[in-house]
């Protein structure tokens, strides 16, 4: 006979355990569906959580390396790359670990296996050793997350070790002499940043002709100037052909988007970081009736049901950034409309947040995207290097930006270049959940001296004038 739950999530990420929390607390019996032995999907295991280990471990490397002189402390550092990854592989445990707890705690039955839909209300779970058992359940929820992309028309052979995804490149064993990132976007330069911190040469292959694609261009510009002052190199506005293993490395083929002779560059390793595509492989979805849209995303309503009635979907599977908070944020929503409430997302308050050094934080909408839409608006811009607190902490690097509306100064987005970025721009978040203006801010009483002084200054300086500059 089979097992009965009201929800049966297939996915342990962060919109599927989130989720699957957040519907147990509201009194529904949970089960969630995981194929890997640990919990915490690509975010907790290979994506998000351990690669800012390493993101902040190679920071303090670096901050060692040139700044701790600045600063009268005298040291050589030596790297150690096995306890450098041992503490990735730490942090990636206590973290897995510890959805596993939240589960046992709520009551929620975690079954390792691959989830398959039969039908609305039936989930086949196939075990390890193949071995089967059925789950009936009011309701389903899609929640698997994506997969690494590849190049479009490009055929990609990843082996791990110099031709690699993000997966491989938080594993690398040892710092290579030369690295080519193909694509630069959040995760190329990222991981990019990773690698040319402990000794690589990193040269960052583009498609488009700035890095961090839809972010705002005034961000963009800067960032890549920091990038190029750190010793980071670009290729923009190339369209990579080819990606093969040549000579124990590998080398990359690309030519100008806007037409020219073709380039080759060779490296020890090569990351593909090109993006991420929904992962619906192998769930039954076809047999089951259920709708994907023209990107093999699953369809969905306002209340992430799909067209089959009693099947839903959240996260990167679904329309929309592909973010673990907003998978998150998804799941709590579809807890709450199971269980009799009203859920909602606020899409345009979504943060986004690029984890390099400087961080790089926006949200809401980009000067480019008001002009398109013809929005009359104001900008108010401060920098850190008018800040005390940045100047004592040496991260003078970097600005706020505001934008609102002419009219009514209504903040309609911000972004954030500059230490601790990640953190401030949640100010901002906050004010635009309430539909604040930049005078709210503004007038907000801040603690003197520290970093966030500098978004109340932008805050200034969008509706009136800033004061420390």
């Amino acid at each position: 006979m089979a097992d009965t739950y009201d929800l049966v999530v297939i996915g342990s990420g962060p919109g599927g355990y989130v989720g699957a929390i957040k519907a147990a607390q509201l009194g529904l019996k949970v089960a969630v569906v995981e194929k890997r032995k640990t919990y915490g999907g690509t975010c907790l295991n290979v994506g998000c959580i351990p690669s800012k280990a390493l993101l902040h471990a190679s920071e303090m490397f670096a901050e060692a390396q040139h700044s701790f002189a600045d600063l009268g402390i005298e040291v050589a550092p030596k790297l150690d790359l096995a306890k450098m990854l041992g503490h990735k592989d730490k942090t990636v445990k206590a973290n897995v670990d510890g959805v596993a707890f939240l589960f046992k705690k709520n009551k929620i039955d975690g079954i390792t296996g691959t989830g398959r839909i039969k039908a609305a209300g039936e989930v086949e779970v196939t075990g390890e050793d193949g071995t089967t058992r059925s789950l009936a359940t009011k309701a389903i929820c899609i929640a698997t997350g994506s997969a690494v992309a590849g190049i479009p028309g490009v055929s990609v052979a990843f082996d791990g070790t110099t031709i690699v995804s993000s997966d491989d490149a938080i594993a690398l064993k040892t710092v290579p002499q030369t690295m080519i990132v193909v694509g630069g976007g959040v995760i190329g330069l990222e991981l990019g940043s990773v690698w040319h911190r402990l000794g690589a040469k990193v040269t960052v292959v583009e498609y488009l002709d700035k890095v961090l694609g839809p972010m705002d261009g005034d961000v963009s510009a800067q960032f890549q100037k920091m990038m190029l002052k750190q010793g980071l190199e670009f290729r923009l506005g190339a369209k990579v052909t080819a990606v093969e293993a040549a000579d124990g490395g590998a080398r990359v083929t690309f030519e100008p988007v806007k037409g020219g002779a073709a380039e080759t560059l060779s490296a020890d390793v090569v990351l593909v970081a090109t993006g991420r595509k929904p992962y619906t492989e192998g769930l039954g979805l076809q047999e089951a009736g259920v709708a994907l849209d023209g990107m093999g995303r699953v369809e969905i309503d306002a209340h992430y049901a799909t067209n089959v009635p009693g099947i839903y979907a959240i996260g990167d599977v679904v329309k929309g950034p592909m973010l673990a908070h907003k998978a998150e944020d998804e799941g709590i929503a579809l807890a709450e409309i199971l269980a009799g409430q009203a859920g909602h997302v606020n899409y345009g308050v979504i943060p986004s947040v690029v984890y390099t050094s400087p961080e790089v934080a926006s949200i809401g909408k980009t000067e480019e995207e008001l002009k398109k839409e013809g929005v009359a608006y104001a900008v108010g811009k401060f920098p850190f290097t008018a800040n005390g607190r940045a100047r004592a902490m040496l991260h003078t690097d970097g600005f706020v930006k505001f934008l609102t509306d002419k009219a009514t100064d209504r903040v309609l987005g911000c972004h954030i270049v500059g230490f601790g970025a990640g953190d401030m721009i949640h100010e901002a978040a906050v004010l635009m959940e309430f539909g604040g203006s930049a005078e709210d801010l503004a007038r907000t009483c801040h603690a003197h001296p520290t970093l966030s002084e500098a978004v109340r200054e932008a805050a200034f300086a969008a509706f009136a004038k800033p004061i420390h500059i």
